[in-house]
């Protein structure tokens, strides 16, 4: 069934509009098999560079919280602005609150990765406090104490919060203990453990390769993790040869 944008006035209808004059159909072919978890008919087919400037159009409108609060979305591409727009906002408090409320709606791996609020970790005191958050991500919980059902893309995030964040100066070996100990059954889950790990190994070398050597993993993410490792140019080419013998 062919959709199209909502007619009126409001906020909604005016993004839509927006997203649909920037339609790409062939785009749309392309990236719709990139993100099988969501109906092919829920995306318009609008590439990033046009995302972010629909974003950027958008978030100084009057009545944004109005196209933030009405969740969810009818499109994919919905969620990519708002996940645009979210990661705009420069007050933290208020993007922790943002992104709370959205969490719970992404349903797709592209739209969790896409929102990368920099104001969550451009200080050490945003950072301290994005930790809370973090250790409450990871376990498919929300401020509020909320379970959320379908957790997937919460973790996710909150791994991804981790590994953005809390692997350089502000590194604890205690950290990976908290994404090792996560085991979940769900495909995007896993894959970002292992990204976590395999970002582990090139910037915490030490104190992350024992978790290789005693297979720390389920076996699955055990062996993602050092291919994504062998595969990045961050780590030597002896440290890749050993990985290689560690494998599953």
């Amino acid at each position: 069934m062919k959709r199209t944008p909502a007619k009126g006035s409001s906020v909604e209808s005016r993004i839509q509009e927006a997203l649909f004059n920037a339609q790409d159909l062939k785009f749309k072919a392309f990236h719709s098999r990139l993100i099988p978890t969501i109906p092919a008919d829920t995306v318009i087919g609008v590439r990033t560079p046009d995302l972010k400037l629909i974003a950027k159009n958008f978030s100084a409108d009057p009545n944004i919280d109005k196209f933030l609060n009405r969740l969810p979305h009818r499109y994919y591409d919905e969620n990519q602005v708002h996940s645009f727009i979210l990661s705009g906002i420069k007050d933290f408090d208020e993007c922790v609150e943002q992104v709370e409320k959205f969490l719970p709606y992404v349903d797709n791996w592209a739209t969790c990765d896409q929102l990368r609020p920099k104001v969550l970790g451009n200080t050490t005191e945003h950072r301290e406090k994005l930790l809370k958050s973090v250790k409450l991500w990871i376990r498919g919980r929300l401020a509020s104490g909320e379970q959320v059902e379908d957790d997937t893309y919460v973790v996710r995030f909150g791994i991804e919060m981790l590994m953005t964040y809390f692997l350089d100066k502000d590194f604890d070996p205690t950290y990976l203990k908290k994404v090792a100990a996560i085991r979940r059954e769900n495909y995007y889950v896993k894959m970002m453990v292992a990204w976590y790990f395999a970002t582990a190994l090139a910037k915490q070398h030490d104190a992350t390769i024992p978790y290789i050597q005693d297979r720390k993993l389920e076996p699955w993410t055990h062996n993602k993790a050092i291919q994504k490792a062998i595969e990045s140019y961050r780590i030597t080419p002896e440290q890749k040869t050993y990985l290689k013998t560690l494998k599953a």
